[in-house]
């Protein structure tokens, strides 16, 4: 079992910065491919980005280039910094970590961007 915690979430302006940590409780946190989901009110949860145990990320096309993700594996912890954020970024952004059949979340942390 991996327990997941999120934080760094809030309320920020567009065109404002926010950075997400994941901390993860497990003995072998190489072994996950961490990622980042979110989920808007009244639609569905979406892939943001992915990041390997080596570190191959990929992105969503809606985030690349104002988003990256990275992971620190020996505070066994990743991370998403967010940059340029716009109102459609608004949502509850959920951590995730996994690796084959095992599959953990995150309680969701909530990032609202407005003016």
């Amino acid at each position: 079992q991996v327990q997941l915690v999120e934080s760094g979430g809030g309320l920020v302006q567009p065109g404002g910065s926010l950075i997400l940590s994941c901390a993860a409780s497990t003995k072998i946190f190489t072994i996950y491919r961490m990622g980042w989901y979110r989920q808007a009110p009244g639609k569905q949860r979406d892939l943001v980005a992915t990041i390997t145990g080596g570190g191959s990320t990929a992105y969503a096309d809606s985030v690349k280039g104002r988003f990256t993700i990275s992971r620190d594996n020996a505070k066994k912890t990743a991370y998403l910094q967010m940059n340029t954020l716009e109102p459609e970024d608004t949502a509850v952004y959920y951590c995730n970590a996994n690796a084959a059949a095992a599959d953990y979340w995150g309680q969701g942390t909530q990032v609202t961007v407005s003016s």
